[in-house]
């Protein structure tokens, strides 16, 4: 498999995240625990047995028990995966940090055998929409400028479309949002701090953020972004995304033009003419 092009620019800084990630406490990692659940939701849905899974995750200690025998695997930008050897491979709350999006796609692609299942769950473009408008103006009021704060997230079409560039079959996306609430916008960092989601762009801006843009954020979120309460809220956004490796049993859409039967004959209706 070729390596990534070191000399490439990156929009992530691999060191930065990875730091992070050290950082991040088992009892904030509550988006984690929601990828789980919403992987054992659509692996419920599925008529078959899976006997060789991988996982590729951050954070091997939610998944080490969730598939019983599973190959828990880094997210690295080479993952450590044996082509044609897995039934099963999930992406669990990593692809949004990869330089390389299609590419771990691809590669999780090559692992699978036929008619097997990949299955990612990521964050998705709503995720924090609170805090990039809140940050941004204040910092646009107070700095006279835009700095790269929170990482841009794919939106559901563009990550179904990454589907199919990367070869898979019956692709499928959906997303679920969950929305938290928080004291303000320190609670807010913290947590996110201890979820080893705190900014880890390339472009970051290395000094210290000056008081009175925090400040003025703080006003802008607590006017627009509260609850009922008087708390902040918080939107994360979950994308799920689906797709077999191609395989023969597989069902195929017939060619247009191809059907034997009529619409209005199956459905028992009148066929006519639609007013000009």
């Amino acid at each position: 498999m070729k390596l990534p092009d070191s000399n490439a620019p990156s929009l992530f800084d691999h060191l930065a995240l990875t730091r992070h990630r050290a950082r991040a406490q088992d009892d904030a990692l509550f988006l984690h625990h929601a990828a789980v659940d919403e992987v054992q939701d659509r692996l419920s849905m599925v008529n078959k047995t899976f006997t060789a899974p991988a996982v590729v995750t951050p954070f091997a200690q939610i998944w080490q028990d969730v598939l019983p025998g599973a190959q828990i695997i880094a997210d690295d930008d080479v993952l450590d995966l044996t082509p044609g050897a897995h039934d099963l491979v999930i992406h669990a709350m990593a692809l949004h940090w990869a330089n390389d999006p299609v590419g771990q796609l691809i590669q999780c692609h090559r692992a699978l055998r036929p008619d097997g299942l990949l299955l990612v769950v990521c964050l998705g473009g709503e995720t924090l929409h609170e805090l990039r408008a809140a940050l941004g103006q204040a910092e646009i009021e107070v700095a006279g400028g835009l700095s790269p704060r929170i990482a841009p997230m794919a939106e559901l079409r563009d990550l179904g479309g990454l589907l199919q560039r990367a070869g898979l079959a019956l692709p499928v996306a959906d997303t679920a949002r969950l929305t938290a609430e928080y004291r303000d916008l320190t609670h807010l960092m913290r947590d996110l701090r201890a979820m080893g989601e705190t900014n880890s762009l390339s472009g970051r801006v290395k000094h210290p953020t000056r008081r009175q843009v925090f400040a003025r954020a703080q006003q802008i979120y607590a006017d627009h972004f509260t609850t009922p309460q008087g708390r902040l809220a918080a939107t994360f956004e979950l994308i799920c995304l689906t797709g077999w490796s191609p395989d023969e049993s597989q069902q195929k859409p017939l060619r247009p033009g191809s059907a034997k039967a009529r619409l209005a004959d199956a459905l028992g209706a009148k066929e006519g003419k639609l007013p000009d």
